[in-house]
């Protein structure tokens, strides 16, 4: 599979590409640079949206507008652009990094501290009207959350720890976490992740330059090469579901390739499963 360049950019740290169908688009942020996003593929278009703030991901929301995993909490972008507070808690030194929304609207937002302390990060569940239940609250780096196409099973990466977790989600609490797979040492940390159709986990490798497939039972069965190390993020999107977005990062490297920091695509990679608004 080869890769083509979607946006090029300069992103300090590009992470979370989200597919929002409704609107035809892709939405990624850059962490660091406090930026917010949008690219057109059929027309090209691109937004940029400066936040007061580093902002972890953005989320399409089902009444339009944005949800916010910001430094301090949860923002919201309503449709007129204009910005309000979900949840704000601020904690010194710790800020809000990768998020998801489940299959029930709800947003797993993810927290880190800036010096990556052990258990200084947490994941938790946040509802429309702003009720926010800590889900896991012994976390180092907050990044991949993902679903079976069920619903059934939740996948989940602290970096630090390379593994990609699995835990049954149903319609209880959490339970029976696992590890589906672990990345060994010198292929880069697992960062951002995505679920395809056939139940596959896509996990981007932070310095390890490329994008792998895990099978259902943790099987390794694919690796995209790319030519930056610090490959951040992975989703599916156009209008098939059927090209994988990959964003990337230049943070911390003195020498960065030229395309770092850029969101790179490969048309034709497999198949997505349509991702669910934030009902908020």
């Amino acid at each position: 599979m080869t890769y083509e360049v979607a946006v090029r950019a300069e992103a300090t740290l590009g992470e979370g590409p989200t597919w929002d169908a409704r609107a035809g688009r892709l939405v990624w942020v850059d962490i660091l640079g406090s930026r917010v996003h949008t690219y057109d593929p059929a027309s090209g278009r691109r937004t940029v949206r400066t936040t007061e703030q580093h902002v972890g991901a953005a989320k399409p929301r089902a009444g339009g507008g944005l949800v916010l995993n910001l430094r301090d909490g949860i923002g919201l972008l309503d449709p007129d652009d204009s910005f309000r507070w979900l949840h704000r808690e601020a904690v010194p030194d710790r800020r809000g990094n990768d998020a998801a929304v489940a299959p029930d609207g709800s947003l797993w937002a993810g927290t880190m501290r800036y010096d990556e302390a052990p258990g200084g990060g947490t994941l938790s569940r946040v509802t429309g009207d702003g009720v926010v239940e800590v889900v896991l609250d012994d976390v180092a780096v907050s990044n991949g959350t993902g679903w079976s196409p069920d619903g059934r099973l939740m996948y989940y990466i602290d970096s630090p720890t390379r593994r990609i977790d699995v835990l049954d989600a149903g319609d209880g609490p959490l339970a029976n976490r696992r590890p589906l797979a672990t990345v060994e040492d010198g292929a880069g940390f697992p960062d951002g992740l995505t679920v395809d159709a056939d139940g596959c986990v896509w996990v981007a490798l932070w310095d390890g330059g490329a994008v792998r497939r895990y099978t259902p039972d943790g099987r390794l069965d694919r690796v995209i090469a790319l030519p930056v190390p610090r490959v951040t993020a992975c989703a599916f999107g156009g209008p098939d579901l059927t090209d994988l977005y990959i964003t990337t990062a230049r943070v911390g490297l003195t020498a960065p390739h030229p395309l770092a920091g850029s969101v790179l695509v490969v048309p034709g990679a497999g198949r997505g499963v349509a991702q669910p608004a934030f009902a908020g």
